[in-house]
């Protein structure tokens, strides 16, 4: 299984843009993705312009499926990117 935990910042006043291109993105991959385990968008409620993305695929095939999807490409690539400040990416495993 692999872990991958997304901190994004958005750039001020696109936050509820934000919200709903996530809200958007969860319902693709969850429709799509059978090797997708989990995919939770979260918004921080003591800064609203930062967002939490917590994924769980099966193994690197669903993962590379995932990002190769044309939903990442539209929600993901052409809509979040260009209003993120700052990205934090870190991948997990779990404890055996």
């Amino acid at each position: 299984m692999i872990i991958l935990i997304v901190h994004t910042t958005v750039q001020p006043g696109t936050e509820e843009e934000c919200k709903r291109i996530f809200r958007e993105m969860v319902k693709a991959t969850h429709a799509a993705e059978p090797g997708c385990l989990q995919y939770i968008a979260q918004q921080s409620t003591e800064n609203p312009l930062h967002f939490v993305i917590y994924e769980q695929y099966a193994d690197e095939a669903a993962l590379k499926t995932h990002s190769e999807s044309p939903y990442f490409a539209k929600y993901i690539k052409e809509g979040i990117n260009p209003k993120v400040v700052n990205r934090v990416r870190e991948f997990f495993k779990p404890l055996d």
